[in-house]
């Protein structure tokens, strides 16, 4: 595990630098915010400009662990009931704001239309009748190891979790492909285009907000669930591991890949589901905590917890993180829009 632990003085730098953005922007969600975010990012302590800027290029651990950002667990409000329930003013928008510049250290942060209605920062919460889906919002049932968003080919280089909340201490985990010790032969199977994968629940029609009258989006919205239909029902073979044969990326989410027509491919995911289960680290989020993810060069879940739903459970925030905005222009409506449709 990578770790910036902020001095005391960095921390306040922080924290005096997102008091004054959150006089001058609305929400992380505005588009004037993700376009100056790049030059706000800038004006965080050099050490956490450094240490972010290093984990992305030299790819030192599959995770990084910033911290030394306290949360004020009264100000904050209740955990919501549901993703939907975000108010116009956000009470946590400075820490979504700390959150999203060192995000921003590391490439640009997108969103999807077809997941927590197109917005940037998600809520990771429990919610009623979600416990045993596979999805951020489930509880009592473990979230699966997978690569975020494996179905797609513009996803995330990084997930970022932003602790506010973890009163029972749920494990988040995590294992890179490079603690697997995989033989040649099952990386040369894993590395070719066996494993047909299905967009996650998360994406789905079922899953999707209320329309709003005179949304200017809706055609884009309705063309991209359209798109997740045809992934659906034609999934496209694609392989595990990728880049660098003796140093790979991995794409791969066991939940949701279609039957695997070759018998050698179908042994050699058993292998490889096999090693992570037993290589399978865990980190324990607190309050302030932010972990990055490699996505490329890891898988991640959640180990099974008892949700309330007395307006103290665990409260993630989420970000997904780009490193080259330019490969999903043609899924965006501008250049510079972070939505994917």
């Amino acid at each position: 595990m990578y770790r910036i632990t902020l001095t005391p003085q960095e921390a306040a730098q922080c924290r005096a630098l997102v008091a004054e953005l959150a006089e001058r922007y609305p929400s992380v969600e505005s588009q004037e915010f993700l376009d100056d975010a790049a030059l706000h990012a800038h004006d965080l302590p050099k050490g956490l400009r450094a240490a972010l800027s290093a984990f992305r290029l030299k790819e030192p651990a599959v995770a990084c662990v910033v911290e030394g950002i306290p949360v004020d667990d009264g100000a904050i409000g209740p955990t919501p009931d549901h993703w939907k329930d975000r108010p116009v003013h956000s009470p946590t928008l400075r820490e979504e704001m700390f959150f999203l510049l060192c995000g921003q250290l590391l490439g640009d942060p997108i969103a999807w239309a077809t997941q927590q209605d197109g917005r940037i920062m998600h809520d990771v919460i429990p919610i009623k009748g979600h416990e045993v889906g596979q999805l951020g919002t489930g509880s009592s049932t473990p979230l699966e190891w997978h690569t975020e968003d494996a179905f797609h080919p513009y996803r995330a280089d990084y997930v970022g979790l932003m602790c506010l909340r973890n009163p029972d201490a749920a494990e988040t985990t995590y294992v890179g492909v490079d603690d697997l010790s995989l033989d040649p032969r099952t990386r040369e199977v894993l590395a070719g285009a066996h494993f047909p994968l299905l967009p996650d629940d998360a994406h789905r029609s079922e899953n999707r907000a209320e329309p709003r009258a005179g949304d200017p989006t809706a055609e884009l919205r309705e063309r991209s669930y359209a798109r997740i239909s045809r992934m659906l029902s034609r999934p496209e073979p694609v392989p595990v591991l990728f880049g660098d044969p003796s140093d790979p990326y991995l794409r791969v989410h066991p939940y949701y890949i279609a039957p695997i027509e070759d018998d050698e491919a179908r042994q050699a995911l058993e292998l490889f589901s096999e090693k992570v289960e037993t290589h399978m680290k865990e980190a324990i989020l607190e309050p302030g905590q932010v972990i990055f993810i490699d996505n490329f060069k890891a898988i991640h879940g959640r180990r099974p917890f008892r949700a309330r739903y007395d307006g103290k459970d665990r409260w993630l925030k989420r970000i997904n993180v780009a490193r080259d905005l330019r490969k999903s222009r043609d899924a965006r409506p501008a250049p510079h829009e972070r939505v994917i449709y």
